[in-house]
């Protein structure tokens, strides 16, 4: 097995590729040994037209000046730029934020979610899709977080995650993966995982998927609420999340 650069840029190298017309295959590594090749490229190009139904139903709640955390392509903030509001669009991936601003975001810039600051100015609107509800990583980072955002935005200011349910039919490899977690206190959902592309590699860190139930729990006590869960025809869904209080 060829041996693997770690802390390359694995996504934004099959995010150029792919815009390019070459075959790209991210893979997404777990720390048990599961391999996931499941993750489909082209979907992050798609158009509104293609998007599954619970993405275009939530971004109905997104208003005003709209910050896009792990923005990938940029598809949802094009469609947001396109339609009037103003967008900022960050990703952790120097490639993605490239492929975005040569696809026409005008405001994208490389930054983790754990670099959020006042420093972007505020916003009524952050926008968290492709399962990046999953960026919070665990409980005590999502309270982080969340508190960090309360501090952006205004007071009728709307968080848009998207997210997926571990518990929803998981296969049997999942199953013993969750059991492992409880053991060591971790949420059934909380992977740690790696992005894998030819010989690029990310360093391992954690990836949280919960469901409505879970989200509430962590929710709870941050300055926000979940006022609304959009459900799909499979195990992941959307929720809108408003100021408590």
């Amino acid at each position: 097995m060829p041996k693997v650069r770690k802390r390359t840029d694995p996504f934004g190298a099959a995010l150029k590729d792919h815009m390019a017309g070459e075959f790209a295959q991210v893979m997404v590594e777990r720390d048990d040994g599961y391999v996931d090749t499941s993750l489909n490229l082209a979907t992050y190009f798609d158009t509104v037209r293609k998007w599954p139904s619970h993405q275009r139903t939530a971004l109905r709640y997104a208003r005003g000046r709209v910050l896009d955390i792990g923005c990938g392509a940029g598809r949802h903030g094009l469609y947001l730029q396109n339609r009037g509001h103003d967008v900022v669009g960050i990703d952790s991936s120097p490639g993605a934020i490239q492929v975005c601003r040569e696809r026409g975001l005008e405001k994208a810039r490389v930054l983790s979610i754990t670099g959020l600051g006042r420093f972007l100015g505020g916003f009524d609107s952050i926008l968290m899709f492709g399962n990046n509800f999953g960026l919070f990583a665990g409980p005590r980072r999502a309270a982080w977080l969340l508190k960090k955002m309360a501090g952006m935005t205004g007071a009728e200011a709307r968080v848009i995650v998207e997210t997926l349910d571990p518990h929803d039919s998981p296969g049997e490899v999942h199953l013993r993966y969750q059991a492992a977690n409880r053991k060591k206190g971790r949420m059934p959902g909380q992977a740690r995982i790696r992005l894998r592309y030819q010989d690029h590699a990310t360093s391992w860190f954690d990836y949280l998927l919960v469901s409505p139930r879970e989200m509430q729990e962590i929710v709870a006590g941050t300055g926000w609420e979940v006022t609304r869960t959009i459900p799909s025809s499979g195990s992941q869904y959307a929720a809108v999340l408003e100021k408590s209080g």
